[in-house]
């Protein structure tokens, strides 16, 4: 009866990891496959040893930890702002979650105008307050920022949704007994809210962190890497190298799927225990 899905996951999961730890381990030349040859394990020296490669991981980190963090403080504070089933919250609920079902590369495409340092919306308002506008894209202080900004915001309502059904299920009764006791609003979130939905938060932080590793869709269309390499992330190093030298980039594909599962590894270590089931 398993045998369909096994299969499936074989010929999608277990096959092409196989074959890009083959490839990882030769210089392998697409043109004419009679000129590959078997270097061992050089692609990954190599790898060791490139500064750009370090600088791609730096920007996939510095995305990642301000994605994850951004992403799950404010799915939290909408949550709870919108956990009362009422027309209204339903209305607010659909809106912000648009943008997850909308494709990425026209989110892009309405962002890269949004935040054109010229005519840009984003622009016009600080400057109508008075405030220094950006460069928002255009410069490598702000452009990864900016990439983060887009990210939050595109996927922000998938996560509210699943923390609104998380605190929907939570029974009144828990909180009748906390106002009782006079319990602070605080101590209320903090004892009773976040361990009862501590479950769903657990599982939207390791979904949003293998993600956000992988982005390369909002690279690709708004800044192409740029500018001096500022958004080049992995996925993206990946991608410009997989045309010069395949080898190299299956071995940094490896490379990227060894940290992605040392990070779930150090996540079920750290956080598991302290994940509250009911």
């Amino acid at each position: 009866m398993i045998a369909p899905a096994m299969i499936g996951i074989f010929v999608f999961v277990v096959y092409p990891i196989l074959y890009l730890i083959y490839l990882s381990l030769y210089d392998y030349n697409l043109m004419n496959k009679a000129k590959s040859k078997f270097i061992g394990l050089d692609n990954f020296k190599e790898i060791l040893g490139r500064e750009d490669f370090y600088k791609s991981l730096y920007n996939t980190v510095i995305y990642t930890g301000g994605v994850v963090i951004a992403t799950l403080v404010i799915s939290v504070a909408l949550a709870v702002w919108l956990k009362k089933n009422t027309k209204f919250n339903q209305f607010v609920q659909a809106g912000i979650f648009m943008p997850h079902i909308v494709s990425i590369v026209s989110i892009a495409l309405v962002w890269l105008w949004m935040m054109d340092p010229s005519i840009g919306f984003l622009n016009y308002i600080l400057k109508t307050l008075g405030l220094p506008t950006s460069q928002w894209l255009q410069s490598s202080k702000t452009a990864l920022f900016s990439i983060i900004i887009v990210s939050v915001w595109q996927g922000i309502g998938y996560y509210v949704l699943i923390i609104v059904a998380a605190l929907q299920g939570i029974s009144p009764n828990i909180y009748e007994a906390a106002e009782l006791d006079n319990a602070s609003k605080f101590k209320v979130f903090y004892k009773i809210t976040l361990p009862m939905i501590s479950p769903q938060l657990f599982f939207v932080l390791i979904i949003m962190t293998i993600g956000s590793f992988k982005v390369f869709d909002t690279v690709r269309v708004m800044t192409s890497g740029g500018p001096n390499n500022a958004t080049n992330t992995l996925v993206y190093y990946i991608f410009n190298n997989r045309t010069t030298n395949i080898g190299y980039a299956s071995a940094t594909g490896i490379v990227l799927l060894v940290i992605i599962s040392i990070l779930t590894f150090v996540y079920f270590r750290l956080l598991a225990r302290k994940v509250h089931y009911q």
